[in-house]
């Protein structure tokens, strides 16, 4: 069994008088790739908030990389890009490798100053996302699908060891949709890089992640897709055709 880079135990949420999270529980292993899905008003963002030390919960423990939430200081270990990052004004005076090293500069304390090593850094991540060939220019001169590359390029810069994805591919078409979800695959599969995506595409996710956390609230399922399929909560949700379907895994 591979390590827990994330540990959730018993947690609760209120936004008073409403609860928010109920009792959440769960282990995310070094390597894992977690679709994160739910219906409007689940708990998906307060979730991740949490995690991310962004948001308190009334109760409840986070362990991140073997240390409590509330002592844990090696932010340089986690990656994320957030919900809604937006097209880019055509007229915003950055470039994609200002852009880009901004995931380390966020890192830095004062004086914020990239060094030489960070330059290669930067450089690595735009050549690993197919976009060095473009870092001078700016980022509102480019299309959607090369700016989430940006985006993503920020998010993982300094090599995290996690990388948490908050409804990334929302306003995407369908083919960059599925150029970002092929190079999150490559992260994956290929750096080792552990994920957690939160989506509405629960469709989709099963193509490409390891296992699903499906909350609402309180978590109604969490394992592999190949436990998905065998799981008679999801079948009573889903209908056994349309969590077939999910699965990915055999024709329905």
């Amino acid at each position: 069994m591979s390590a827990a880079v994330i540990r959730v135990e018993n947690l609760n949420f209120y936004y008073p008088p409403v609860e928010v999270l109920r009792e959440i529980t769960f282990d995310v292993g070094a390597g894992d790739y977690v679709g994160l899905v739910g219906p409007n008003g689940s708990g998906k963002t307060t979730l991740v908030r949490a995690i991310l030390g962004i948001a308190r919960p009334a109760s409840g423990r986070i362990v991140l990389f073997g240390q409590d939430i509330e002592k844990f200081q090696d932010w340089r270990k986690v990656g994320y890009l957030p919900q809604g990052f937006g097209g880019f004004n055509p007229h915003f005076p950055a470039t994609v490798r200002e852009v880009a090293s901004l995931g380390l500069i966020a890192r830095k304390t004062f004086p914020r100053r990239l060094d030489r090593a960070d330059m290669r850094a930067v450089d690595r991540a735009l050549d690993g996302l197919g976009i060095a060939d473009i870092g001078h220019k700016l980022i509102g001169e480019l299309s959607g699908g090369q700016q989430q590359r940006v985006l993503i390029a920020r998010a993982i810069v300094g090599d995290p060891e996690l990388i948490i994805f908050d409804e990334p591919t929302a306003a995407l078409d369908p083919d960059t949709r599925e150029q970002f979800f092929t190079i999150l695959q490559d992260l994956n599969r290929n750096r080792g890089v552990t994920m957690i995506l939160v989506t509405h595409d629960i469709g989709t996710i099963g193509q490409y992640a390891s296992k699903m956390l499906y909350i609402d609230r309180r978590v109604i399922f969490y394992g592999d897709f190949d436990e998905f399929c065998r799981s008679d909560n999801m079948t009573a949700l889903f209908g056994r055709g349309a969590q077939h379907i999910i699965c990915h895994r055999h024709v329905a």
